[in-house]
């Protein structure tokens, strides 16, 4: 398997990954991603490697009910998921198998593209950069987001397994985290053939609850889930002290509430 395509989750692992991922990990940063396209009420909106569709959702509430909203993501649990759930009042949703580099839609049909945290799994950037603008009208938007670090809680998180499982299991957890540097993400904004390209940094104060839990609970909604099923339980244990020694200076009295950073890229099709 690529390096880039490794968040490949099973049905079970899928559901696990909207309670624990989505809802603490990326839920948070749905709304700032959706705030930094702008959209409007009425426009047409594609989410790219939308998972279990926390910024479509996000995004279907934001364009209302006269939008239309479109979201695509390679792994059927996700989608299956993502399909599952309450629709929100706003744009209808419909929802795609289909990958990155090959979205199947037709060409100037969208208002604005939104991916959150998926550019860094593409095996081929440029070719999902040049679907995306593809899929843009002229005068669309695009806004991706990919993380500016590995993060206090992943490193921390990566630390503890190459210690207590393997270093390719720490790898395979922290693939999401191996993103363009901001110079290269606009660099090949720019060779997609957007225009306007702007790469800030966005924070915001990450919460995780009940570290000691939520560790195992996430871990399981990752590829490397059985890898960690079938680890000694003492390692488990190991883990979990580890991660929740070296993030103690961030305890908020029911978790942890640390900083977190990641890369915004806005551009537009001019």
């Amino acid at each position: 398997m690529n390096k880039h395509e490794q968040w490949q989750l099973t049905a079970e692992a899928a559901e696990l990954y909207e309670r624990f991922v989505a809802r603490y990990i990326l839920g948070p940063w749905a709304p700032l991603l959706v705030d930094a396209a702008r959209l409007a009420a009425g426009e047409h909106v594609l989410d790219v490697a939308c998972g279990t569709g926390v910024v479509t959702r996000v995004a279907a509430q934001r364009v209302g009910p006269t939008g239309q909203v479109v979201g695509v993501d390679l792994n059927p649990g996700m989608i299956a998921v993502a399909r599952s759930l309450p629709a929100p009042v706003g744009a209808p949703i419909e929802w795609f198998e289909r990958s990155a580099l090959d979205l199947r839609l037709g060409n100037a049909s969208f208002d604005v593209v939104l991916c959150q945290q998926g550019l860094q799994f593409f095996p081929d950037k440029k070719v999902a950069l040049q679907e995306m603008r593809r899929v843009l009208d002229h005068g669309g938007r695009l806004a991706l987001s990919v993380w500016n670090s590995v993060g206090l809680y992943n490193s921390a998180v990566g630390d503890a397994l190459a210690r207590f499982v393997s270093k390719e299991a720490a790898a395979r957890f922290n693939a999401s985290r191996q993103t363009p540097a901001a110079e290269e993400l606009q660099h090949l904004a720019m060779e997609a053939g957007f225009s306007e390209v702007e790469v800030r940094v966005s924070r915001i104060d990450a919460h995780l609850p009940h570290l000691d839990k939520f560790i195992l609970d996430h871990l399981a909604a990752t590829p490397v889930a059985p890898v960690i099923a079938a680890a000694d339980p003492d390692a488990r244990d190991k883990i979990c002290a580890s991660v929740v020694k070296q993030l103690q200076r961030y305890a908020d009295g029911d978790g942890v509430t640390y900083p977190e950073e990641t890369h915004v890229l806005t551009a537009q099709v001019l």
